[in-house]
């Protein structure tokens, strides 16, 4: 409850309009309910992390379920509850293009799945495309959904996030082309994705904030409370 007051007054203190403008259109997308895959970019230090710690706060503060999940298990760390998206999803080691996840209707993950709002997917870049379309196949079955509603997911809001600057996935003896190819932008699913980015450095942005609140600090303790204390006196 603490950490969600924290993040709460941290996110409305110190966000930047970029951070406001993605968390009220993925909260929007999730109050539809009508599903949709984003894809978040930014670069080191502009706030990824912040914004998915702030977006799971706000849906599980309302009874909502949020899955926090991330390609590697060092990455998952970093994520309230957060697992990795093979153990999470029971995705198949060796991915191939035909996969699915060894999710079936009736057993208890596919259950979580139907209620979950929100799916949040940290370090996308670094897994193989196949890991998608394998879980887009999954859900699809799950929620009853076919490729002709062109609604990926089985209708569930997904929102993946990564930096393509970064490490990439391994692809043994490939060449550049290979590991493109293999990357999620490469995947049908691409044509479904909204791509949001992040291009202000939220720790410079929380130093100035931080050093106003100082300085008005400062100013209240320094002059105006003397002088309402004399006032009163």
């Amino acid at each position: 409850m603490m950490a969600h007051v924290v993040a709460t007054f941290l996110f409305f203190y110190a966000n930047t309009h970029e951070q406001r403008h993605i968390f009220d259109s993925i909260i929007n997308a999730v109050n539809r309910g009508a599903g949709g895959m984003f894809f978040l970019y930014g670069y080191g230090g502009t706030g990824k992390t912040f914004m998915w710690k702030t977006l799971a706060f706000a849906l599980c503060s309302k009874s909502d379920i949020v899955l926090t999940i991330a390609s590697s298990g060092i990455a998952s760390l970093l994520l309230p509850n957060g697992k990795t998206a093979h153990s999470k999803f029971s995705i198949p080691v060796s991915t191939l293009q035909n996969s699915t996840c060894n999710i079936h209707q009736g057993i208890k993950q596919a259950e979580l799945l139907k209620e979950t709002k929100l799916i949040i997917w940290d370090e996308a870049p670094m897994a193989h495309r196949y890991c998608f379309e394998a879980l887009d196949k999954t859900l699809n079955d799950i929620m009853c959904m076919c490729n002709s509603d062109n609604v990926p997911f089985g209708g569930k809001i997904v929102v993946f996030r990564g930096d393509f600057r970064q490490i990439l996935l391994v692809i043994p003896r490939g060449s550049r082309s290979d590991i493109v190819h293999a990357t999620i932008n490469a995947s049908y699913l691409w044509d479904y994705c909204t791509v949001l980015k992040l291009t202000k450095n939220m720790c410079l942005q929380l130093n100035l904030a931080l050093t106003n609140a100082q300085e008005i600090k400062n100013f209240l303790m320094q002059s105006y409370l003397p002088r309402a204390l004399d006032r009163r006196l």
